[in-house]
């Protein structure tokens, strides 16, 4: 008898468990949906959202794109990137010349002035034109991405090697952008954005609409992301992480699959830094930050990389009280940062989302 209530009652918590995880879900969707709304309220209404508030939702909801994208290339694919922060602070800076020249109107930015330049770069014509933004955004992030990634997986450069050429090529980046004569404004990069497709940038109804597409992108990603984890491709970036000398002997080339995986990361890195900027109001070198690669791989880690929803928790929670420290105890930000990756390496190798699954099973 005691056998058969430990059975029954190992399928009920078997059947409730992903009903709840379901119902935690749609309940922070709801939550998601409703934050601009509210943001639209009076600002003595009781149920106002602030722009802080709004903007940091905002900004860490861009940040779960770059962790659900570097969990594509590392969760499936074991490509462990510590470069990302590149490819995101690309689409921002894309985003943040088309901008610029909003602001700027048919003048030049104001730091190109300042510097005594005469006209615009090459590279700066027809920045002016949203669209032609979205297409550099997409383009110059992907493009860099398919040039490494060629030469890098055509050279078979996978594990700590790997790592360690995309550190060095978010260092370089970073070093390039620091430079005046670049023309993306130098260690201060782009700031005080005016308007964007003529309106407002500081306006509630901007704001509500940016955090929309932020929202949107995340959700499309991550539908994205399901559906190629759950298809032959995923199977086979599966088998390219865990055996891919064997999945080579079977006669597949895991050049190509790693080589689409990549780019296609970047290019979401690249879509999440472009809402980022209108949203946070800046964008600098600082971005490409080797650091901020490496924070992104510990937002993976701890949330459970493979699983696609794990990455979103970790960079929701490490992002959140990043938030809370940096105002109460800035000192000890990074010393709780390692702590909390160390203690996970030992103790939840599977990340907080593998915790949660092997509490439903």
């Amino acid at each position: 008898m005691n056998t058969m209530n430990q059975t029954l009652l190992l399928r009920a918590s078997a059947k409730v468990g992903p009903r709840v995880s379901l119902a935690i879900g749609l309940t922070v969707l709801a939550v998601l949906l409703a934050l601009p709304l509210l943001h639209l309220l009076p600002g003595d209404h009781a149920l106002h959202v602030s722009s802080y508030t709004l903007t940091l939702v905002g900004k860490i909801l861009c940040y779960a794109v770059v962790a659900l994208a570097l969990d594509l290339v590392w969760g499936y694919a074991g490509l462990l990137s510590l470069g990302h922060g590149l490819f995101f602070a690309l689409g921002g800076y894309a985003m943040g010349m088309y901008l610029m020249r909003q602001s700027a109107g048919d003048g030049l930015p104001a730091f190109m002035s300042f510097l005594s330049w005469s006209e615009l770069p090459w590279y700066w014509v027809g920045t002016e034109h949203f669209l032609w933004a979205l297409c550099l955004v997409v383009a110059v992030p992907g493009l860099l991405a398919f040039v490494f990634g060629y030469f890098a997986f055509r050279s078979r450069i996978k594990g700590v090697y790997f790592s360690i050429m995309t550190q060095a090529l978010t260092f370089a980046g970073m070093l390039l952008f620091f430079r005046n004569e670049t023309g993306f404004g130098g260690n201060n990069g782009f700031t005080d954005f005016k308007r964007i497709l003529g309106f407002d940038i500081t306006a509630p109804g901007t704001r509500a609409v940016l955090f929309l597409a932020s929202l949107l992108l995340l959700l499309g990603s991550l539908y994205l992301g399901f559906r190629l984890a759950r298809s032959k491709f995923g199977r086979v970036l599966t088998a390219v992480r865990d055996a891919e000398n064997r999945l080579m002997f079977c006669g597949y080339d895991p050049r190509g699959y790693k080589l689409f995986i990549w780019v296609l990361s970047a290019v979401l890195c690249g879509l999440a830094g472009a809402l980022y900027v209108p949203q946070v109001g800046i964008i600098n070198p600082s971005e490409m930050s080797p650091t901020n690669s490496i924070e992104a791989a510990v937002w993976v880690a701890l949330g459970g990389r493979g699983s696609l929803i794990g990455p979103l928790l970790g960079a929701g929670l490490v992002n959140g009280m990043k938030s809370f420290f940096t105002v109460a105890l800035p000192e000890y930000w990074l010393f709780f940062l390692g702590a909390l990756f160390i203690l996970v390496t030992l103790y939840l190798p599977k990340g907080i989302y593998g915790l949660i699954k092997r509490g439903e099973q």
